[in-house]
């Protein structure tokens, strides 16, 4: 292998795990209001939510891999697991630490969501939103292609797509859910 594969696929699963997350985060918020009520298949978005969920973890573990395989980044494992374990630029990549280990348990009580109480599951599972900032902390100031147009234009999308949802959910919660119509309700069951 080429000694510059390590560091592109450090980079290119690093951005592709950040877009999984962000729109697992957005799946999150349409599945726990009522955002898009006409069109709700309730199941379809739940594995959709759990699907970019997974993909997450996978391209994280790739992005992880990749540094530490990268002979010219010089990071050692407890660089990854420890925050400001590194050297090298510290506080940014002990937010991807950080969020690295939110992600652990966020996923770890969605697998065992059906044994945990909804309410731990719920206080637990509201750290995605820790996860997205600090990894968008993280890409920002670690990340290589920060400066490069389409990752600002990407990432200022992103942002701007979060905080709306964000606020959306917070803003409708405890409100009563609206209800499609009970035509609307017959043709989704028969669907």
């Amino acid at each position: 292998m080429n000694a510059e594969t390590w560091w592109f696929l450090c980079r290119a699963s690093g951005i592709v795990a950040w877009l999984m997350l962000t729109a697992s985060v957005l799946w999150g918020v349409v599945l726990s209001t009522d955002l898009f009520p006409r069109r709700r298949r309730v199941a379809w978005l739940l594995d959709l939510h759990r699907w970019l969920g997974g993909l997450t973890v996978f391209f994280i573990a790739g992005h992880v891999a990749a540094v530490l395989l990268d002979r010219n980044a010089h990071f050692r494992a407890v660089d990854v697991v420890v925050p400001y374990a590194s050297a090298w630029r510290p506080t940014a990549i002990a937010a991807g630490v950080v969020a690295l280990w939110f992600l652990i348990a966020v996923e770890g009580t969605a697998l065992a969501m059906k044994r945990l109480s909804r309410k731990w599951w719920r206080d637990v599972h509201i750290l995605s939103y820790s996860v997205f900032w600090l990894a968008t902390l993280h890409a920002a100031l670690a990340g290589a292609d920060s400066s490069k147009p389409l990752y600002v234009v990407t990432s200022l999308a992103a942002v701007s797509v979060v905080v709306f949802a964000a606020s959306y959910r917070i803003l409708t919660h405890g409100l009563p859910k609206r209800r499609p119509a009970p035509a609307q309700r017959t043709r989704d069951l028969v669907a």
